[in-house]
C-alpha cells in the first residue's frame, strides 16, 4: 500500500467519520464543514500526487513532504486557537447562568419564606400559597443540605443519555 493510497483511505474513512458524527448530532454542523474540506483535500492529495509537488513548488518549499507537515501544523494550530475561544466563550456563560440561577433561587427563597411567615402570622386559615409550597422542604434547611435538583444533579425526565438518539 503507497502512501497516497493510505491518505485516500484515511480520507474517507474520515469523511465517513464525519457524516456518522453529524447523524447522531454529535458534531455541529459548522465544524463539520471545515473537516469535510480538510477530507477533501487530503483525498484530492491523495488521488492526484503532482498537486502537491506543485503546491511545494510555487511555496519555494524543495521537498514535497515538508509542505504538507508545515500546513499540517498551521492547520492544527488554528484548529487549537478556535476551539479554544469557543471554551472560553461557553465558560463565560455557564459562569452567567449559574450567576442567573443563584439570583433566581435566591429569589424564591425569600418569596417561600416571605410567604410561610405570612401564613404563621394569619389566623390560622390555609393561604392560597399552600398548594405550592406543600411538600417543600423547609427553606432553611437549603443552604445545608444537599437538594435533588432535576436537570442539575441529575437529568431531567425524558431527557437522559441517549433519548436524542432513539427521537432521530
Amino acid at each position: 500500500m503507497t502512501v497516497y493510497t493510505l491518505g485516500l483511505v484515511g480520507a474517507v474513512v474520515t469523511l465517513g467519520v464525519i457524516f456518522e458524527m453529524l447523524r447522531r448530532r454529535k458534531l455541529r454542523e459548522k465544524y463539520a464543514v471545515f473537516w469535510v474540506l480538510l477530507s477533501v483535500l487530503i483525498a484530492a492529495v491523495a488521488v492526484y500526487p503532482p498537486l502537491l509537488e506543485r503546491a511545494a513548488r510555487m511555496a519555494g518549499v524543495e521537498v514535497p513532504a515538508n509542505l504538507l507537515f508545515f500546513v499540517a501544523s498551521l492547520v492544527l494550530l488554528a484548529v487549537n486557537v478556535q476551539l479554544s475561544s469557543e471554551v472560553g466563550r461557553l465558560e463565560e456563560r455557564v459562569r452567567t447562568l449559574a450567576e442567573e440561577l443563584g439570583l433566581q433561587r435566591l429569589t424564591l427563597e425569600r418569596q417561600v419564606r416571605t410567604g410561610r411567615r405570612a401564613h404563621d402570622e394569619s389566623s390560622g386559615d390555609k393561604s392560597p400559597d399552600d398548594r405550592y409550597t406543600a411538600g417543600m422542604e423547609d427553606p432553611d434547611a437549603w443552604e445545608t443540605e444537599e437538594l435533588d435538583r432535576p436537570g442539575i444533579d441529575r437529568p431531567l425526565e425524558g431527557y437522559g443519555p441517549g433519548t436524542w438518539d432513539e427521537a432521530g
